[in-house]
Parts: C-alpha cells; structure tokens; sequence
C-alpha cells in the first residue's frame, strides 16, 4: 500500500473511533476496512452490559461489508484509546482480539494487511498470517 492509502485508511479509523459505544470500557476503538475495490466500511465498538454480546470495531466493519456483499478484502486500520484521549494524541496500538484475527482468517488472504496505528504516522503493519499463524478455516 502506498504512505498515502495507510494515512487515509488511519484518518477513517481515527473518525469511526469517536463513534463508538464503550459506557463499560471506556476504551473507543475504531477500525477501518478496504476493499480490494477501493471502498471503504468503518466500524466501532459497540458495547453491551451483557458483555459477551459486546462487538468489537473490526468485526462491526467486516460485518458492514460481507452484508453489502463484499468479500475481496486489502487491509483493515485500528486505532484505540481510553475515551479521553483525544483523537491524535492515543499511547498505545490497539491489537485485533482472537475473536476478530478468526473473522479475519474467514474472509481473507494471509497476506491482508492489519494496521495498528497511533497516528498517521506512528503506525505498523501485519499480515494476517503474521497475527494469527497456523489459523484455520476460512476460504483463503
């Protein structure tokens, strides 16, 4: 991916975090997923007291796209922090959970793209296989 797709990729993350539902956590995370297409779907966290019903960024953005009938997938950018932090100014990288690295080895190749990022340019890339190695099922 060029420097300038992984920026824009991260500014749609970065956009989709203030989205989020996180009254348990207090940990917004959001999550931007390209298409081999160009299109782009966001996604948040969206929690629940019930917290095993709790649904991460990453899957909300798969689960946006397989429903429009998407299934080709380049890369996905996270970003996440404490709901506080302001939108450029997050400490940590924010990793994909096992739950979402497993919808990730269900619609994509091993070498999608998962970018963890603090900022546009604070960020590092992963492949899937990278993440989640030795993973199983899927159609790649």
């Amino acid at each position: 991916m060029r420097e300038e797709e992984i920026k824009n990729l991260i500014e749609e993350a970065m956009k989709y975090r203030l989205r989020a539902y996180s009254p348990y956590s207090h940990y917004k995370v959001g999550a931007a997923l390209l298409t081999d297409t160009g299109k782009i779907y966001g996604g948040c966290n969206i929690e629940n007291a019930s917290y095993g019903v709790t649904n991460c960024a990453e899957r909300t953005a798969f689960f946006k796209a397989v429903s429009e009938k998407e299934k080709d997938f380049t890369a996905i950018a996270i970003v996440g922090g404490p709901e506080e932090v302001a939108e450029h100014s997050l400490s940590d990288y924010a990793y994909p959970c096992g739950i979402c690295r497993q919808v990730m080895m269900e619609f994509c190749r091993q070498d999608f793209q998962i970018i963890v990022a603090r900022e546009t340019k604070d960020y590092k890339i992963f492949t899937l296989s990278e993440l989640l190695p030795m993973g199983f099922g899927g159609l790649s």
